[in-house]
């Protein structure tokens, strides 16, 4: 059957303006994931007015491959609560049982139930569902009505086939022994990952839908840093004295233009002079010094000429060209920075702002950085230093790994290489998470019979919230979590390990360091294909490619043979290009096609035309 499409809406004002904030959506979005095998799930964040709800929806009920769209917030009776009224005018026909379903079960958890207004109704072919706000109660509705979700579907797209299939798979899963069983049933390509059934167990996520679950999952680990930061007050005014913002001569805005002795040099660090200063008299300044105690303004030298020097060469007498006035060219006391002000306006993740703010107000603040541990897994890997041997190959990921790391800005704790021994890997793990926050292995997340890491973890009582991924390379790509450790489990393809490390691992560890979500991920571009054709692939691809500015447009050629093993593929990589699955329609990228791409590089653009 074909993918079962979600949209979940969070609406929020506070939400909208802080996307952090939003548990809601996200708990949605993992729930849908976690009930369904088929699930395609695109999400948005809106504040509470009504024309831009409705606008949203309008969107996915029109786009016509949007089967439900599930709402968070707004129901309830605050005057900014325009869900419902956003909904009604749009729906062509009303589901109120769905609605009461809805209804008596929250009251059976909580009376205050009673306050949500929140509706459900069929709009076109799209049925949408609002409920409330808060994480637990989407938790509470969306139980009630996860079973009958893709029955609703199949009836209202009218595919009797479907509908007895679901029948069936609805009334199997109601026999007493499958009771505790949620999952829906529905043709797929997941087993049971045994020698009777060897699909993976593991259903596989869309891209975005894994990447909204680990950042759901991942905790912020230097909240209170930020809190300390965001507190912090400066006890210094910037400049702590009136400056000189250029090089020039420092006067009384009164003594107006013309000839003026010269009566010494101000450099910056010298003490504030005190010298009374007549109106035919100036000091020369250099910039930053501070404003002698009588002056009030400054004259840039190249409005002046020199007229005299004096037996030392030293400047005595200069002519004024303009008419000097009150405040020119000077920082006044706390321009920059008042004493008592906050110093961080907003919270900024780079240590480059950070460390310099501070700095520039004497204050030294530690901000924890997230401990990152790499591991590769396989009894064939050798260390790039150890000699060749047969049967054996180099290690490249650890090396990778470490610096990509670097290069973004976090540091390596440890790294170690472990043989495919379950024992081993899983008595490494738990000695290797007593010091680090997430765990980044390379190899071992498969289906060989060598591959122990789900194993591992699972003996550790690591929860796997996915073990599969729908893109090219990177499907095997794992994510796990217990308390607040996390496991990255990427491919051991090297190229595998460089994609799904950008997509999923950084982002996590710049979420955890107190990075915006906005910012988590790389930067997405668009480029224009110079390539004759690429075949697409069933699942979505990420394809490294080299980036051209040709007469200000941003072009991308793709780096040659694309096979997961091949790690020269990331020489000259600027950008992962995203080229969408393959369907009936849609066979080949072609030159001259547009398509989203991730920034690998500061410096991404390799050559101008």
């Amino acid at each position: 059957m074909d993918a079962i499409t979600f949209a979940v809406l969070t609406i929020s004002d506070s939400c909208y303006e802080e996307p952090a904030k939003d548990r809601s959506g996200p708990r949605l979005v993992t729930l849908i994931g976690e009930s369904f095998d088929n699930a395609d799930v695109i999400a948005s964040v809106l504040p509470d007015e009504r024309d831009l709800i409705q606008r949203e929806l309008r969107k996915w009920i029109d786009r016509g491959d949007v089967h439900i769209i599930l709402t968070t917030g707004g129901t309830g009776f605050a005057p900014r609560d325009v869900t419902p009224e956003a909904t009604r005018p749009l729906i062509d026909r009303e589901c109120n049982q769905l609605t009461l379903a809805i209804a008596m079960a929250s009251l059976q958890k909580t009376k205050f139930a009673a306050l949500s207004r929140g509706i459900c109704g069929i709009a076109g072919n799209t049925l949408i569902l609002n409920f409330p706000g808060s994480e637990k109660a989407v938790i509470e509705c969306f139980e009630v009505v996860r079973d009958l979700l893709p029955h609703a579907v199949h009836l209202m797209r009218n595919n009797l086939r479907l509908v007895q299939r679901t029948h069936a798979a609805l009334q199997q899963t109601n026999q007493p022994e499958q009771r505790q069983h949620h999952r829906h049933v529905c043709p797929h390509k997941t087993g049971a990952g045994n020698d009777t059934d060897r699909n993976s167990p593991y259903p596989m996520l869309p891209v975005q839908q894994a990447l909204d679950t680990i950042l759901s999952i991942v905790q912020r680990l230097n909240y209170k840093d930020v809190q300390q930061l965001e507190a912090l007050v400066s006890p210094v005014n910037i400049p702590p004295f009136r400056a000189s913002i250029k090089d020039g001569y420092a006067m009384k805005s009164t003594g107006f233009s013309g000839t003026k002795r010269v009566l010494g040099c101000i450099a910056a660090g010298d003490k504030i002079v005190e010298h009374h200063l007549q109106e035919d008299e100036c000091f020369k300044i250099n910039t930053g010094a501070p404003l002698p105690l009588h002056a009030d303004c400054v004259v840039q030298v190249e409005d002046t000429k020199l007229l005299q020097r004096d037996k030392y060469g030293d400047e005595s007498l200069v002519d004024i060209l303009v008419e000097p006035k009150a405040g020119q060219d000077v920082r006044p006391v706390g321009h920059d920075l008042a004493r008592g002000e906050r110093v961080f306006p907003a919270y900024d993740a780079s240590p480059v702002v950070s460390n310099s703010l501070l700095a520039s107000v004497g204050s030294q603040l530690s901000q924890r950085k997230p401990t990152v541990t790499i591991i590769s897994t396989g009894s064939e890997l050798l260390a790039p230093n150890q000699p060749a041997a047969d049967g054996k190959i180099y290690d490249s990921n650890t090396t990778m790994l470490e610096e990509l790391l670097a290069y973004f800005g976090f540091d390596c704790l440890q790294h170690r290489v472990l043989s495919d021994d379950l024992d081993n890997i899983e008595q490494t793990l738990s000695e290797l998470f007593k010091t680090a926050d997430f765990i980044i292995c390379s190899g071992g997340v498969s289906m060989g019979d060598k591959d122990f890491i789900k194993p591992a973890l699972q003996a550790l009582n690591f929860k796997l919230h996915f073990g599969r991924v729908n893109m090219k390379p990177g499907k095997p790509m794992t994510f796990a979590s217990k308390d607040c450790k996390y496991f990255f489990g990427l491919p051991g393809n090297p190229v595998s390990a460089f994609v799904t490390f950008h997509l999923f691992a950084l982002p996590a560890i710049r979420w955890a360091a107190g990075w915006p979500r906005a910012k988590c991920s790389l930067p997405v571009i668009n480029v224009t294909l110079l390539n004759d054709a690429i075949d697409l692939d069933g699942r979505p691809e990420y394809v490294r490619a080299a980036v051209s500015s040709i007469k200000g447009q941003l072009h991308a050629s793709v780096n040659g043979d694309q096979i997961s093993s091949r790690l020269q593929s990331i020489v000259g990589a600027d950008v992962l290009i995203h080229l969408p699955g393959r369907t009936a329609d849609k066979t080949q990228a072609r030159s001259g096609d547009v398509y989203s791409a991730s920034v690998l590089r500061y410096d991404f653009i390799s050559k101008y035309e």
